[in-house]
């Protein structure tokens, strides 16, 4: 294995982004300011957050994702080819409707006119990659960083997931074949990323958590696909991403990253999208998946135990997302080291490492939590894995 192979900490990609950020973002979209306006501030605001990553000792920076409105548009905003309209209205107001203050389960991916992927589209003609926004990502956060900085490229389970296929007959000739071509696309956005230097591509893959949540299940089948037949042929796909690259390769599995704040106690509570877990998919998907860093949600009980670690090949290294980014609470060193120490009853010690479960601020608005808190929780990881691996 490569040294970033090994790494004992990391984080998902996403940090809080400014509000100066959202609100300049907001008055783009509403023809109030520039484009050019928007990129200065983001070249601003990322090299301050690559500074602060750097200052705290993370051994992996990432740009916070603050060039994107929606995680999923590291890809959606890199191709053409889907029924995309005009105005983002549409999705908006369904936003507003999903809304929700309580600590539930909230909805994702609707079929309403909106943003590719971040909504279930269909196309109009076969996907082209226009331009490569994950690229763009890279080239800025390395001419600004000092360390080794890391990009997140959503998978294409998650893309297939989210396309029409039925309204887009005649563009493909089924699923399977939209599939393999978004994979063939993401391989070659990773080739170009490599050929740049990237030394670390971390593929998105929320999608998996899907098939141990029966909600999930019951809706591909409503579609007329088969739930066992997706799941393989996205792990072939997501391999395919990633055959024959030569830099460190990790995946990251969640089951949604929404909170709210509820309002009769003024304290930020957790919803999520899919609940399940992850037993009757883990020798599938710990065995086949070709990805050196396997990065999965263990921060609540609907992860379920450790014991499906047991079927983590030697050669892999899982990334234990323990610290919430759901939660003001900062998780104790003790906690972290009792937990990992739970781990290491089903995988050896030496084959993990720490991280949050999942981005700080994976959409672009949203609750988040504090500034403060998220570089406190960044600094626990840090400080627990020197305690535990040295």
């Amino acid at each position: 294995m490569g040294a970033l192979d090994l790494l004992r900490v990391d984080h998902i990609g996403s940090l809080r982004r400014p509000q100066a950020l959202l609100d300049l973002r907001a008055r783009v979209d509403d023809g109030e300011a520039t484009s050019d306006e928007l990129t200065a501030l983001e070249d601003e605001l990322i090299r301050e957050v690559i500074a602060e990553q750097e200052r705290i000792g993370f051994p992996i920076v990432t740009d916070g994702e603050f060039r994107r409105s929606n995680f999923q548009d590291s890809f959606g905003a890199s191709v053409s080819g889907y029924d995309t309209p005009e105005s983002r209205e549409e999705y908006r107001r369904w936003q507003q409707g999903n809304r929700s203050d309580q600590q539930q389960r909230v909805e994702s991916g609707p079929q309403v006119a909106g943003p590719p992927v971040v909504t279930r589209s269909p196309a109009v003609e076969r996907l082209t990659l226009t331009r490569n926004l994950p690229l763009e990502e890279y080239l800025f956060a390395a001419g600004t960083a000092r360390t080794s900085a890391k990009v997140t490229l959503i998978g294409p389970d998650r893309v297939a997931q989210r396309f029409d296929w039925q309204a887009s007959e005649g563009v493909y000739e089924d699923l399977d074949d939209f599939r393999k071509h978004v994979a063939e696309i993401q391989h070659e956005m990773v080739r170009q990323l490599v050929e740049a230097g990237c030394p670390y591509v971390h593929i998105d893959a929320p999608g998996y958590t899907a098939y141990v949540d029966e909600p999930s299940l019951a809706a591909m089948r409503s579609r007329g696909e088969d739930p066992e037949e997706n799941l393989t042929q996205s792990i072939a796909a997501d391999n395919r991403v990633i055959e024959g690259i030569e830099a460190t390769c990790g995946i990251h599995l969640c089951r949604g990253n929404s909170r709210a704040i509820d309002p009769l106690t003024g304290r930020m509570v957790a919803q999520w999208h899919r609940e399940g877990h992850y037993d009757a998919i883990a020798e599938q998907l710990f065995t086949q998946l070709n990805h050196k860093r396997l990065m999965l949600e263990y921060d609540s009980e609907r992860a379920g135990s450790f014991e499906p670690l047991r079927f983590v090949p030697k050669d892999r290294i899982v990334v234990l997302g323990l610290v919430t980014t759901k939660s003001t609470d900062i998780e104790t060193m003790d906690d972290l080291k009792r937990r990992i120490d739970e781990a290491s009853r089903y995988v050896d010690g030496d084959q993990l490492a720490l991280s949050p479960q999942c981005g700080f601020a994976s959409g672009g608005g949203g609750e988040t939590v504090p500034e403060d808190v998220q570089w406190r929780k960044l600094d626990v990881i840090l400080e627990t894995a020197a305690r535990v691996w040295g």
